[in-house]
This record gives structure tokens, sequence and C-alpha cells, in this order.
């Protein structure tokens, strides 16, 4: 999610193996390089900042913003930026990719997908965060009243 507007800007779709997230998010990360996106920060919850997943977003050249639990080693590379102003308003602003997921699941069709094949979920999946943009574009749009 891009962070200013709340623009779905990548979306993954990938079997559940406990590390899928953190690796999809990284596999993102690479391909908005590509893209020719530079994010500058990663915002994220407790469950990313497991592992070596702080490590490698700060390898990419990015700060990482993770939510910090308690029982985090205390040489975590999370831990750095804790104390940071950008990293209190991307822990507030990073609980609105839940409402993007929320629209795809109650309006998009995403609770129960009707594909089969992760390729084929993956596609629909883009195309129902697609719709999701052009709505979310629309109310960006709209001049604001009075």
């Amino acid at each position: 999610m891009e962070n200013r507007n709340g623009l779905c800007v990548d979306v993954r779709v990938a079997p559940a193996t406990g590390y899928a997230e953190r690796d999809e998010a990284l596999e993102m990360l690479r391909r908005l390089r590509r893209r020719g996106y530079a994010p500058k920060t990663l915002a994220g919850d407790k469950g990313y900042c497991l592992g070596d997943f702080p490590q490698k977003v700060l390898d990419l050249g990015i700060k990482p913003h993770l939510a910090v639990p308690d029982n985090a080693p205390a040489r975590s590379p999370a831990r750095r930026f804790v104390r940071n102003k950008g990293h209190k308003v991307s822990q507030v602003i990073r609980k609105r990719v839940e409402e993007i997921f929320g629209w795809g699941k109650s309006v998009g069709g995403l609770r129960r997908t009707k594909l089969k094949g992760r390729r084929r979920t993956w596609d629909g999946s883009y195309l129902i965060m697609a719709a999701y943009n052009l709505t979310r574009m629309i109310r960006l749009l709209r001049p604001a009243t009075a």
C-alpha cells in the first residue's frame, strides 16, 4: 500500500508456509524497484520483525518501520527506527492496508475465490485490487464539499 493516498501498489498470492508473507514482501519490494519506484520506508506488524527480514529490508536501502514485539532481540535492526517520528506515523497509517483487504473480501469476492490455481487466483486478485484503486481514486478526485 502506498501511504499517502491508500492505494494498493502490489499484491501477491502464495501458499501459507509461515515465511510466505515476509518472502513475498521482499519480492514485492524488488519488483517495485524494477518498475522504477524507490520506497524509503516499509511499515509492518510484529510478524515482520522476526528472523532476518529487517536486515534484508535494510540491505535494500529501505528503513523498516516495524512493530517490535517485547521479546525481539535487543540487536534487532528494527529497533533502530522505533524512536523515529516517521515510525510512529507509519504504524498509524499501516492499519489502512486492512481496509484494502476488507474491501476485497466484502465487495471484491476475495473471501472465497472461484478460481482454481495460484496463478489464476493471483490474476483475479490483481483485478480486484485494480477495481479498489479505481474506487479509491474517484473518492480522492472528488472535490471537497464545505
